[in-house]
């Protein structure tokens, strides 16, 4: 190891915290009210109008729902469509296990189609070769926080409409295959449509998000599922004779209900065991009688978690901002040194600038887990985002081979995330710099 550098400790992506946080976490302990309550549905209305889902917070039910994780999120928007046995979902061969576990814990079938060769978005074209009739979702993912380009994929679910076979009252209501994006990395991100903003949670029918401690906003665990539906606000209509074996049947429909206020309400019921009424809800006087009108799950949000939610909100704008600078800092240093990054910001699009993907040229595998040996040595953390699912031993265990997904095996083998955090200093983010100077004038 070189003596040139004066040594620091960079971790890859620590949670940025403050006193802030802290004393709003404080006030909640101290609140009396721990668990999901006033602060979780404060941060659903922030999060909805942020994302651009609602243009209020004065809306009682947003549409929004903050829950335990990403995960959790993600299959949720699969139950509320109703997807099943019988159904298959497409999903990228590189992404991380929980956009694909998800349609296993469902009962469905993973369909894997690979990336682009010059992008880590998935392969559009392969992706409408692979829809079938009993294809019911797409899961696209906004990998390092860069959005898909939603537009190609509706284009591609609504010409393969004539193949569509919907089960459910909200497929039949959708009338096409329903794009659910993985949004896990992109909070904060957008696309330009018509000069405008849309931004990411607002493009797909269903987004998710994730708030676990390693992403740029969080809640420690965490994440919050929103829905851009183009009939959202249409009466909210059930055919029981067309849809006898509908899972949310037991689920009333009250009169002047709109889908997305049915939504909502199947959210919060999917989330707290099916039970009809939230702990808030019973606090009032000679409330306590509740129904379980499903037999469901436990994923919801504490308001523990969303009180440092609140405050990371109010912080995020300029995170975000920091986030963007840092990018183009180890753009211009690197691209010179054949390390190329994904590109974050462009005209038509601005990335959430959470993850620093990049590829060593003319490097495989092993010489750059040695890049990241002799990073470490230097006290710098680096990573992998990702190695391919289908070199995993659960999906090789399915039947899935790396050797059908070339570029998603060309992207790994020569792929180095470096720190990217606000945590970080410019200081911090120079000396990162010159450890990869370093070690590439080392190695080649």
């Amino acid at each position: 190891m070189s003596t040139d550098l004066k040594r620091r400790n960079i971790p890859f992506s620590p949670p940025d915290m403050t006193e802030a946080e802290a004393n709003e976490v404080r006030d909640a302990i101290l609140s009396g009210w721990i668990t999901t309550g006033p602060r979780t549905k404060k941060l659903e209305k922030l999060i909805a109008q942020f994302v651009g889902v609602n243009a209020s917070t004065d809306v009682q039910t947003p549409n929004c729902v903050c829950l335990n994780s990403q995960t959790a999120c993600a299959e949720m928007a699969l139950r509320l469509l109703g997807i099943g046995k019988g159904d298959e979902v497409i999903v990228p061969a590189y992404t991380y296990t929980a956009s694909a576990s998800i349609v296993e814990h469902v009962g469905s079938k993973v369909v894997f189609v690979d990336v682009q060769k010059d992008c880590l978005e998935m392969d559009y074209d392969q992706v409408e070769a692979a829809i079938t009739q009993n294809t019911k979702a797409i899961i696209p993912v906004d990998l390092g926080g860069v959005p898909c380009d939603y537009d190609r994929l509706f284009e591609i679910v609504n010409r393969k409409k004539n193949l569509f076979w919907p089960k459910t009252d909200l497929q039949h209501k959708l009338g096409r295959v329903a794009i659910c994006s993985d949004c896990a990395h992109s909070f904060g991100g957008y696309r330009i449509k018509d000069g405008k903003k849309v931004m990411c949670g607002a493009m797909a029918d269903f987004s998710s998000f994730s708030f676990h401690a390693v992403k740029n906003f969080t809640t420690a665990e965490g994440g919050a599922l929103t829905w851009n539906l183009p009939f959202g606000d249409e009466p909210a209509v059930i055919d029981l004779d067309r849809n006898p074996e509908n899972t949310f049947s037991s689920v009333q429909v009250i009169e002047g209900n709109t889908w997305n206020q049915r939504l909502y309400r199947i959210t919060q019921l999917l989330s707290l065991h099916g039970q009809n009424k939230d702990a808030l809800a019973k606090t009032k006087l000679g409330a306590w009688e509740y129904d379980i009108v499903g037999p469901w799950y436990k994923c919801n949000m504490t308001d523990i978690m969303a009180a440092l939610g609140l405050v990371q909100f109010e912080r995020y704008p300029e995170m975000l901002a920091k986030r963007k600078e840092m990018i183009a800092r180890y753009d211009k240093a690197l691209a010179p040194l054949g390390v190329w990054g994904l590109r974050h910001y462009t005209d038509e699009y601005a990335s959430s600038g959470h993850l620093y993907i990049c590829r060593l040229e003319g490097m495989h595998r092993e010489q750059v887990n040695e890049v990241i040996e002799k990073m470490a040595e230097r006290g710098v953390a680096t990573n992998v985002h990702y190695k391919p699912l289908p070199m995993m031993t659960a999906y090789k265990k399915m039947g899935f081979d790396i050797k059908n997904f070339p570029n998603a095996f060309a992207a790994f083998d020569n792929e180095i995330t470096l720190p990217l955090n606000t945590k970080m200093t410019m200081e911090d983010l120079e000396y990162v710099i010159d450890c990869m100077k370093e070690v590439l004038k080392e190695m080649r």
